[in-house]
Protein backbone atom coordinates (compact mmCIF):
# COMPACT_ATOMS: atom_id res chain seq x y z
CA UNK A 1 0.00 0.00 0.00
CA UNK A 2 2.87 2.37 0.77
CA UNK A 3 4.33 1.70 -2.68
CA UNK A 4 1.01 2.45 -4.37
CA UNK A 5 0.63 5.70 -2.43
CA UNK A 6 4.21 6.67 -3.23
CA UNK A 7 3.53 6.07 -6.91
CA UNK A 8 0.38 8.16 -6.84
CA UNK A 9 2.24 11.16 -5.50
CA UNK A 10 4.32 11.22 -8.67
CA UNK A 11 1.28 11.87 -10.82
CA UNK A 12 -0.62 15.12 -11.00
CA UNK A 13 -4.40 15.18 -10.85
CA UNK A 14 -4.56 16.11 -14.52
CA UNK A 15 -2.41 13.09 -15.45
CA UNK A 16 -4.69 10.75 -13.51
CA UNK A 17 -7.78 12.31 -15.08
CA UNK A 18 -6.33 11.76 -18.59
CA UNK A 19 -6.05 8.06 -17.75
CA UNK A 20 -9.17 7.57 -15.65
CA UNK A 21 -11.90 9.49 -17.49
CA UNK A 22 -11.43 8.01 -21.01
CA UNK A 23 -10.78 4.54 -19.56
CA UNK A 24 -13.88 4.61 -17.35
CA UNK A 25 -15.97 5.82 -20.27
CA UNK A 26 -14.57 2.94 -22.35
CA UNK A 27 -15.34 0.42 -19.61
CA UNK A 28 -18.86 1.83 -19.28
CA UNK A 29 -19.51 1.57 -23.02
CA UNK A 30 -17.99 -1.86 -23.65
CA UNK A 31 -18.07 -3.80 -20.39
CA UNK A 32 -20.77 -2.63 -17.96
CA UNK A 33 -23.94 -4.69 -18.39
CA UNK A 34 -27.20 -2.77 -17.99
CA UNK A 35 -30.85 -3.71 -18.21
CA UNK A 36 -32.54 -2.21 -21.27
CA UNK A 37 -36.08 -3.05 -22.38
CA UNK A 38 -36.03 -6.22 -20.30
CA UNK A 39 -32.70 -7.50 -21.64
CA UNK A 40 -29.18 -7.43 -20.19
CA UNK A 41 -26.88 -5.66 -22.63
CA UNK A 42 -24.12 -3.03 -22.90
CA UNK A 43 -24.33 0.60 -24.09
CA UNK A 44 -22.48 -0.11 -27.36
CA UNK A 45 -25.10 -2.72 -28.23
CA UNK A 46 -27.89 -0.24 -27.42
CA UNK A 47 -26.36 2.43 -29.70
CA UNK A 48 -25.96 -0.20 -32.41
CA UNK A 49 -29.60 -1.18 -32.04
CA UNK A 50 -30.69 2.43 -32.47
CA UNK A 51 -28.74 2.76 -35.73
CA UNK A 52 -30.11 -0.56 -36.96
CA UNK A 53 -33.67 0.57 -36.32
CA UNK A 54 -33.04 3.99 -37.86
CA UNK A 55 -31.44 2.64 -41.04
CA UNK A 56 -33.20 -0.74 -41.16
CA UNK A 57 -34.59 -0.27 -44.68
CA UNK A 58 -31.25 0.82 -46.12
CA UNK A 59 -28.59 -1.31 -44.42
CA UNK A 60 -28.48 -4.14 -47.01
CA UNK A 61 -27.91 -1.49 -49.72
CA UNK A 62 -25.33 0.30 -47.57
CA UNK A 63 -23.40 -2.92 -46.91
CA UNK A 64 -23.50 -3.88 -50.59
CA UNK A 65 -22.12 -0.44 -51.46
CA UNK A 66 -19.31 -0.83 -48.88
CA UNK A 67 -18.41 -4.30 -50.19
CA UNK A 68 -18.38 -3.14 -53.85
CA UNK A 69 -16.31 -0.02 -52.99
CA UNK A 70 -13.86 -2.29 -51.15
CA UNK A 71 -13.49 -4.42 -54.28
CA UNK A 72 -12.95 -1.34 -56.47
CA UNK A 73 -10.31 -0.02 -54.04
CA UNK A 74 -8.60 -3.42 -54.07
CA UNK A 75 -8.56 -3.55 -57.89
CA UNK A 76 -7.11 -0.02 -58.00
CA UNK A 77 -4.41 -0.92 -55.45
CA UNK A 78 -3.50 -4.10 -57.32
CA UNK A 79 -3.44 -2.80 -60.88
CA UNK A 80 -3.64 1.02 -61.19
CA UNK A 81 -1.66 1.83 -58.00
CA UNK A 82 -2.88 5.46 -57.66
CA UNK A 83 -0.78 7.78 -55.50
CA UNK A 84 -3.49 8.35 -52.86
CA UNK A 85 -3.25 4.64 -52.03
CA UNK A 86 0.49 4.19 -52.54
CA UNK A 87 1.39 7.20 -50.34
CA UNK A 88 -1.02 6.34 -47.51
CA UNK A 89 0.06 3.49 -45.20
CA UNK A 90 -3.54 3.15 -44.05
CA UNK A 91 -5.10 2.82 -47.53
CA UNK A 92 -2.19 0.70 -48.74
CA UNK A 93 -2.77 -1.72 -45.87
CA UNK A 94 -6.55 -1.65 -46.37
CA UNK A 95 -6.69 -2.24 -50.12
CA UNK A 96 -3.40 -3.86 -51.18
CA UNK A 97 -4.19 -7.31 -49.77
CA UNK A 98 -2.85 -10.72 -50.91
CA UNK A 99 -4.51 -12.10 -54.05
CA UNK A 100 -6.38 -14.78 -52.09
CA UNK A 101 -8.18 -12.05 -50.14
CA UNK A 102 -8.68 -9.98 -53.28
CA UNK A 103 -10.45 -13.03 -54.74
CA UNK A 104 -12.55 -13.35 -51.59
CA UNK A 105 -13.51 -9.67 -51.87
CA UNK A 106 -14.55 -10.26 -55.50
CA UNK A 107 -16.70 -13.25 -54.50
CA UNK A 108 -18.19 -11.28 -51.60
CA UNK A 109 -19.12 -8.39 -53.91
CA UNK A 110 -20.72 -10.76 -56.44
CA UNK A 111 -22.71 -12.52 -53.70
CA UNK A 112 -23.82 -9.19 -52.20
CA UNK A 113 -25.09 -7.82 -55.55
CA UNK A 114 -26.83 -11.11 -56.41
CA UNK A 115 -28.47 -11.20 -52.98
CA UNK A 116 -29.52 -7.55 -52.96
CA UNK A 117 -31.26 -7.77 -56.33
CA UNK A 118 -32.23 -11.46 -55.97
CA UNK A 119 -30.86 -12.39 -59.36
CA UNK A 120 -29.15 -15.59 -60.43
CA UNK A 121 -29.27 -18.88 -58.49
CA UNK A 122 -31.66 -18.84 -55.53
CA UNK A 123 -29.16 -20.96 -53.57
CA UNK A 124 -27.01 -17.83 -53.26
CA UNK A 125 -29.66 -15.24 -52.30
CA UNK A 126 -32.21 -17.28 -50.34
CA UNK A 127 -33.18 -16.17 -46.84
CA UNK A 128 -31.15 -19.03 -45.35
CA UNK A 129 -27.90 -18.27 -47.23
CA UNK A 130 -26.87 -14.90 -48.69
CA UNK A 131 -30.12 -13.31 -47.52
CA UNK A 132 -29.36 -14.30 -43.92
CA UNK A 133 -25.99 -12.58 -44.12
CA UNK A 134 -26.90 -9.45 -46.09
CA UNK A 135 -30.26 -8.77 -44.42
CA UNK A 136 -29.59 -9.97 -40.88
CA UNK A 137 -25.92 -10.34 -39.95
CA UNK A 138 -24.17 -7.60 -41.95
CA UNK A 139 -26.56 -4.87 -40.71
CA UNK A 140 -25.63 -5.91 -37.16
CA UNK A 141 -21.93 -5.78 -38.03
CA UNK A 142 -22.36 -2.36 -39.65
CA UNK A 143 -23.86 -0.83 -36.53
CA UNK A 144 -21.63 -2.66 -34.03
CA UNK A 145 -18.50 -1.72 -36.00
CA UNK A 146 -19.62 1.89 -36.30
CA UNK A 147 -19.68 2.45 -32.54
CA UNK A 148 -17.12 -0.16 -31.50
CA UNK A 149 -14.60 1.25 -33.99
CA UNK A 150 -15.27 4.86 -33.02
CA UNK A 151 -14.91 4.29 -29.27
CA UNK A 152 -12.30 1.52 -29.30
CA UNK A 153 -9.47 4.06 -28.75
CA UNK A 154 -10.93 4.59 -25.24
CA UNK A 155 -9.83 1.04 -24.41
CA UNK A 156 -6.62 1.10 -26.45
CA UNK A 157 -5.06 4.53 -26.17
CA UNK A 158 -5.46 5.84 -22.62
CA UNK A 159 -3.65 3.30 -20.45
CA UNK A 160 -6.35 0.78 -19.55
CA UNK A 161 -4.53 -2.15 -21.14
CA UNK A 162 -1.24 -1.12 -19.53
CA UNK A 163 -2.89 -0.95 -16.10
CA UNK A 164 -4.64 -4.32 -16.26
CA UNK A 165 -1.68 -5.86 -18.04
CA UNK A 166 0.54 -5.23 -15.02
CA UNK A 167 -2.17 -6.35 -12.58
CA UNK A 168 -3.12 -9.63 -14.24
CA UNK A 169 0.08 -10.93 -15.81
CA UNK A 170 0.69 -13.30 -12.88
CA UNK A 171 -2.71 -14.91 -13.57
CA UNK A 172 -2.92 -14.86 -17.36
CA UNK A 173 0.65 -16.06 -18.05
CA UNK A 174 0.68 -19.32 -16.06
CA UNK A 175 -2.97 -20.24 -16.66
CA UNK A 176 -3.51 -19.23 -20.30
CA UNK A 177 0.05 -18.46 -21.54
CA UNK A 178 -1.03 -14.90 -22.39
CA UNK A 179 -0.13 -11.32 -21.42
CA UNK A 180 -2.19 -9.74 -18.66
CA UNK A 181 -3.62 -7.12 -21.03
CA UNK A 182 -5.44 -9.89 -22.95
CA UNK A 183 -7.92 -10.03 -20.06
CA UNK A 184 -9.53 -6.88 -21.51
CA UNK A 185 -10.06 -8.62 -24.87
CA UNK A 186 -11.85 -11.45 -23.10
CA UNK A 187 -14.09 -9.23 -20.99
CA UNK A 188 -14.97 -7.05 -23.99
CA UNK A 189 -16.07 -10.19 -25.88
CA UNK A 190 -17.89 -11.71 -22.94
CA UNK A 191 -19.97 -8.66 -22.11
CA UNK A 192 -20.03 -7.15 -25.59
CA UNK A 193 -19.54 -9.33 -28.63
CA UNK A 194 -17.01 -11.76 -30.08
CA UNK A 195 -16.47 -9.41 -33.01
CA UNK A 196 -15.25 -6.71 -30.62
CA UNK A 197 -12.76 -9.17 -29.12
CA UNK A 198 -11.40 -10.12 -32.55
CA UNK A 199 -11.04 -6.47 -33.51
CA UNK A 200 -9.32 -5.56 -30.26
CA UNK A 201 -6.94 -8.51 -30.57
CA UNK A 202 -6.10 -7.74 -34.20
CA UNK A 203 -5.28 -4.11 -33.42
CA UNK A 204 -3.07 -5.11 -30.48
CA UNK A 205 -1.28 -7.69 -32.63
CA UNK A 206 -0.60 -5.16 -35.41
CA UNK A 207 0.81 -2.73 -32.84
CA UNK A 208 3.32 -5.28 -31.53
CA UNK A 209 1.75 -6.18 -28.17
CA UNK A 210 0.98 -9.83 -28.99
CA UNK A 211 3.05 -12.47 -30.75
CA UNK A 212 1.53 -14.55 -33.54
CA UNK A 213 0.88 -17.36 -31.07
CA UNK A 214 -0.72 -15.07 -28.50
CA UNK A 215 -2.92 -13.33 -31.08
CA UNK A 216 -4.06 -16.69 -32.47
CA UNK A 217 -4.87 -18.00 -28.97
CA UNK A 218 -6.82 -14.89 -27.96
CA UNK A 219 -8.68 -14.65 -31.26
CA UNK A 220 -9.80 -18.29 -31.29
CA UNK A 221 -10.19 -18.89 -27.55
CA UNK A 222 -11.27 -15.63 -25.90
CA UNK A 223 -13.49 -14.05 -28.56
CA UNK A 224 -16.40 -15.56 -26.71
CA UNK A 225 -20.09 -15.24 -27.42
CA UNK A 226 -21.77 -12.40 -25.55
CA UNK A 227 -24.20 -12.85 -22.68
CA UNK A 228 -26.92 -11.32 -24.84
CA UNK A 229 -26.50 -13.76 -27.72
CA UNK A 230 -26.23 -16.70 -25.32
CA UNK A 231 -29.71 -15.78 -24.07
CA UNK A 232 -30.97 -15.72 -27.66
CA UNK A 233 -29.57 -19.22 -28.28
CA UNK A 234 -31.04 -20.86 -25.18
CA UNK A 235 -34.38 -19.19 -25.86
CA UNK A 236 -34.34 -20.54 -29.43
CA UNK A 237 -34.37 -24.13 -28.08
CA UNK A 238 -37.22 -23.22 -25.68
CA UNK A 239 -35.11 -23.45 -22.53
CA UNK A 240 -34.90 -19.74 -21.67
CA UNK A 241 -35.92 -20.47 -18.08
CA UNK A 242 -32.61 -22.34 -17.65
CA UNK A 243 -30.38 -19.44 -18.68
CA UNK A 244 -28.42 -19.26 -15.39
CA UNK A 245 -27.34 -22.94 -15.27
CA UNK A 246 -26.83 -22.77 -19.06
CA UNK A 247 -24.46 -19.82 -18.78
CA UNK A 248 -22.60 -21.35 -15.84
CA UNK A 249 -22.15 -24.52 -17.93
CA UNK A 250 -20.74 -22.75 -20.99
CA UNK A 251 -18.49 -20.62 -18.75
CA UNK A 252 -17.03 -23.74 -17.10
CA UNK A 253 -16.61 -25.53 -20.44
CA UNK A 254 -15.04 -22.44 -22.04
CA UNK A 255 -12.62 -22.02 -19.11
CA UNK A 256 -11.41 -25.62 -19.37
CA UNK A 257 -11.02 -25.25 -23.14
CA UNK A 258 -9.05 -22.01 -22.68
CA UNK A 259 -6.57 -23.87 -20.47
CA UNK A 260 -6.15 -26.85 -22.81
CA UNK A 261 -6.30 -25.31 -26.32
CA UNK A 262 -3.17 -23.09 -26.08
CA UNK A 263 -1.15 -26.13 -25.01
CA UNK A 264 -1.95 -28.33 -28.03
CA UNK A 265 -1.41 -28.11 -31.80
CA UNK A 266 -2.05 -25.99 -33.84
CA UNK A 267 -2.05 -23.06 -31.36
CA UNK A 268 0.97 -24.34 -29.43
CA UNK A 269 3.03 -24.40 -32.65
CA UNK A 270 2.39 -20.80 -33.69
CA UNK A 271 5.68 -18.85 -33.60
CA UNK A 272 6.38 -16.37 -30.82
CA UNK A 273 7.29 -13.68 -33.33
CA UNK A 274 5.64 -10.33 -33.95
CA UNK A 275 3.66 -8.80 -36.80
CA UNK A 276 5.81 -8.02 -39.86
CA UNK A 277 8.94 -8.98 -37.93
CA UNK A 278 8.73 -5.95 -35.65
CA UNK A 279 10.13 -5.86 -32.12
CA UNK A 280 7.92 -6.44 -29.09
CA UNK A 281 6.19 -3.37 -27.67
CA UNK A 282 5.37 -5.25 -24.48
CA UNK A 283 7.48 -5.40 -21.32
CA UNK A 284 5.73 -7.23 -18.48
CA UNK A 285 8.50 -7.00 -15.91
CA UNK A 286 7.76 -5.11 -12.69
CA UNK A 287 10.70 -2.86 -11.66
CA UNK A 288 12.06 -3.07 -8.14
CA UNK A 289 10.22 -0.76 -5.76
CA UNK A 290 6.88 -1.18 -7.53
CA UNK A 291 3.87 -3.37 -6.97
CA UNK A 292 1.89 -4.52 -10.03
CA UNK A 293 -0.71 -1.86 -9.21
CA UNK A 294 1.73 1.03 -8.85
CA UNK A 295 3.68 0.04 -11.96
CA UNK A 296 0.45 -0.45 -13.92
CA UNK A 297 -0.69 3.03 -12.89
CA UNK A 298 2.62 4.57 -13.94
CA UNK A 299 2.48 2.84 -17.32
CA UNK A 300 -1.15 3.84 -17.81
CA UNK A 301 -0.51 7.52 -17.06
CA UNK A 302 2.48 7.56 -19.42
CA UNK A 303 0.32 6.08 -22.19
CA UNK A 304 -2.51 8.55 -21.56
CA UNK A 305 -0.12 11.52 -21.79
CA UNK A 306 0.67 10.59 -25.40
CA UNK A 307 -3.01 10.77 -26.45
CA UNK A 308 -4.35 14.25 -25.83
CA UNK A 309 -5.64 15.27 -29.27
CA UNK A 310 -9.39 15.03 -29.87
CA UNK A 311 -8.76 15.15 -33.61
CA UNK A 312 -6.37 12.19 -33.40
CA UNK A 313 -8.94 10.29 -31.32
CA UNK A 314 -11.63 10.63 -34.00
CA UNK A 315 -9.14 9.92 -36.79
CA UNK A 316 -8.19 6.66 -35.08
CA UNK A 317 -11.85 5.84 -34.61
CA UNK A 318 -12.67 6.54 -38.27
CA UNK A 319 -9.78 4.34 -39.42
CA UNK A 320 -11.00 1.55 -37.15
CA UNK A 321 -14.48 1.78 -38.66
CA UNK A 322 -13.23 1.66 -42.25
CA UNK A 323 -10.82 -1.15 -41.38
CA UNK A 324 -13.69 -3.21 -39.95
CA UNK A 325 -16.28 -2.41 -42.59
CA UNK A 326 -14.01 -2.93 -45.58
CA UNK A 327 -11.66 -5.53 -44.16
CA UNK A 328 -14.30 -7.79 -42.67
CA UNK A 329 -17.68 -7.44 -44.46
CA UNK A 330 -16.57 -8.83 -47.88
CA UNK A 331 -14.89 -11.83 -46.25
CA UNK A 332 -17.94 -12.59 -44.09
CA UNK A 333 -20.22 -12.29 -47.15
CA UNK A 334 -18.04 -14.57 -49.27
CA UNK A 335 -17.12 -17.31 -46.79
CA UNK A 336 -20.36 -17.15 -44.81
CA UNK A 337 -22.53 -17.55 -47.92
CA UNK A 338 -20.46 -20.48 -49.20
CA UNK A 339 -20.66 -22.22 -45.81
CA UNK A 340 -24.40 -21.65 -45.54
CA UNK A 341 -24.99 -22.96 -49.09
CA UNK A 342 -23.16 -26.17 -48.14
CA UNK A 343 -25.19 -26.44 -44.92
CA UNK A 344 -28.54 -25.73 -46.56
CA UNK A 345 -28.33 -27.58 -49.87
CA UNK A 346 -25.96 -30.50 -49.34
CA UNK A 347 -25.76 -33.39 -46.85
CA UNK A 348 -22.09 -32.59 -46.13
CA UNK A 349 -22.63 -31.56 -42.51
CA UNK A 350 -24.90 -34.54 -41.86
CA UNK A 351 -22.15 -36.86 -43.09
CA UNK A 352 -19.50 -34.97 -41.11
CA UNK A 353 -21.59 -35.35 -37.97
CA UNK A 354 -21.83 -39.15 -38.23
CA UNK A 355 -18.58 -39.84 -36.29
CA UNK A 356 -20.14 -38.06 -33.30
CA UNK A 357 -23.10 -40.49 -33.10
CA UNK A 358 -21.23 -43.27 -31.20
CA UNK A 359 -19.70 -40.66 -28.88
CA UNK A 360 -23.10 -39.14 -28.07
CA UNK A 361 -24.61 -42.60 -27.56
CA UNK A 362 -21.73 -43.52 -25.24
CA UNK A 363 -22.52 -40.35 -23.24
CA UNK A 364 -26.19 -41.40 -23.15
CA UNK A 365 -27.43 -38.34 -25.03
CA UNK A 366 -30.97 -39.00 -26.37
CA UNK A 367 -31.64 -38.55 -30.12
CA UNK A 368 -27.92 -38.85 -30.85
CA UNK A 369 -28.35 -38.85 -34.66
CA UNK A 370 -30.26 -35.55 -34.69
CA UNK A 371 -27.78 -34.02 -32.25
CA UNK A 372 -24.76 -35.15 -34.30
CA UNK A 373 -25.78 -33.03 -37.31
CA UNK A 374 -25.91 -29.90 -35.16
CA UNK A 375 -22.38 -30.42 -33.78
CA UNK A 376 -20.75 -29.75 -37.15
CA UNK A 377 -23.19 -27.35 -38.78
CA UNK A 378 -22.18 -24.71 -36.23
CA UNK A 379 -19.00 -24.19 -38.25
CA UNK A 380 -21.15 -22.44 -40.86
CA UNK A 381 -23.13 -20.29 -38.44
CA UNK A 382 -23.45 -20.42 -34.66
CA UNK A 383 -27.20 -19.95 -34.77
CA UNK A 384 -27.83 -22.93 -37.10
CA UNK A 385 -27.47 -25.66 -34.41
CA UNK A 386 -30.11 -24.06 -32.19
CA UNK A 387 -32.41 -23.54 -35.19
CA UNK A 388 -32.05 -27.18 -36.26
CA UNK A 389 -32.01 -28.48 -32.69
CA UNK A 390 -35.22 -26.71 -31.67
CA UNK A 391 -37.23 -29.63 -33.11
CA UNK A 392 -35.47 -32.24 -30.94
CA UNK A 393 -37.84 -33.59 -28.29
CA UNK A 394 -35.34 -34.24 -25.48
CA UNK A 395 -34.71 -31.18 -23.29
CA UNK A 396 -31.34 -32.63 -22.27
CA UNK A 397 -30.28 -32.92 -25.91
CA UNK A 398 -31.51 -29.42 -26.78
CA UNK A 399 -29.52 -28.08 -23.82
CA UNK A 400 -26.38 -29.88 -25.05
CA UNK A 401 -26.87 -28.65 -28.64
CA UNK A 402 -27.29 -25.02 -27.51
CA UNK A 403 -24.35 -25.09 -25.09
CA UNK A 404 -21.93 -26.72 -27.54
CA UNK A 405 -22.87 -24.25 -30.28
CA UNK A 406 -21.94 -21.35 -27.99
CA UNK A 407 -18.62 -22.83 -26.83
CA UNK A 408 -17.43 -23.82 -30.33
CA UNK A 409 -16.79 -20.11 -31.10
CA UNK A 410 -15.41 -20.65 -34.62
CA UNK A 411 -18.31 -20.06 -37.03
CA UNK A 412 -17.68 -18.80 -40.52
CA UNK A 413 -20.61 -16.42 -40.84
CA UNK A 414 -19.09 -14.12 -38.21
CA UNK A 415 -16.07 -14.80 -35.94
CA UNK A 416 -14.45 -17.30 -38.35
CA UNK A 417 -14.81 -14.88 -41.24
CA UNK A 418 -13.60 -12.02 -39.05
CA UNK A 419 -10.50 -13.96 -38.01
CA UNK A 420 -9.63 -14.79 -41.61
CA UNK A 421 -10.25 -11.21 -42.68
CA UNK A 422 -8.14 -9.78 -39.85
CA UNK A 423 -4.37 -9.75 -39.48
CA UNK A 424 -4.51 -12.50 -36.82
CA UNK A 425 -2.30 -15.36 -38.15
CA UNK A 426 -4.79 -18.22 -38.52
CA UNK A 427 -5.69 -20.18 -41.65
CA UNK A 428 -8.94 -21.85 -42.65
CA UNK A 429 -7.34 -25.20 -41.85
CA UNK A 430 -6.37 -23.93 -38.37
CA UNK A 431 -9.97 -22.88 -37.75
CA UNK A 432 -11.34 -26.27 -38.81
CA UNK A 433 -8.96 -28.09 -36.44
CA UNK A 434 -9.64 -25.69 -33.55
CA UNK A 435 -13.40 -25.99 -34.11
CA UNK A 436 -13.19 -29.80 -33.83
CA UNK A 437 -10.90 -29.56 -30.80
CA UNK A 438 -13.26 -27.18 -29.01
CA UNK A 439 -16.17 -29.49 -29.74
CA UNK A 440 -14.37 -32.55 -28.34
CA UNK A 441 -13.09 -30.70 -25.25
CA UNK A 442 -16.34 -28.96 -24.27
CA UNK A 443 -18.81 -31.74 -25.17
CA UNK A 444 -18.05 -34.03 -22.16
CA UNK A 445 -18.20 -31.08 -19.74
CA UNK A 446 -21.56 -29.94 -21.15
CA UNK A 447 -23.05 -33.44 -21.26
CA UNK A 448 -22.03 -34.03 -17.62
CA UNK A 449 -23.73 -30.77 -16.60
CA UNK A 450 -26.81 -31.70 -18.63
CA UNK A 451 -27.13 -35.08 -16.91
CA UNK A 452 -26.91 -33.35 -13.53
CA UNK A 453 -29.54 -30.76 -14.50
CA UNK A 454 -32.07 -33.05 -16.23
Amino acid sequence: MILIDASRKKHSSSDLIKFLIPSLIGISLFMVPIKYQGDITIPIAIFSGWIQNLLADYLPEIMTFIIVITLLGTLLAKFAKPSFIEKSPFFKNLFDVPYIWAAARFIGAVFAVITLFQIGPEQIWSENTGGLLLNDLLPILFSVFLFAGLFLPLLLNFGLLEFFGALLTKIMRPVFKLPGRSSIDCVASWLGDGTIGVLLTSKQYEEGYYTKREAAIIGTTFSVVSITFSLVVISQVNLGHMFVPFYLTITAAGFICAIISPRIWPLSRKPDTYYNGQESELDESIPEGHTPASWGLQQAVAKARTNQSLKAFFQDGAKNILDMWMGVAPIVMALGTLALIIAEYTPVFAYLGMPFIPLLELMQVPEAKAASETLVVGFADMFLPSVIGASIESELTRFVVAAVSVTQLIYMSEVGGLLLGSKIPVTLWDLIIIFIQRTLITLPVIVLAAHILF
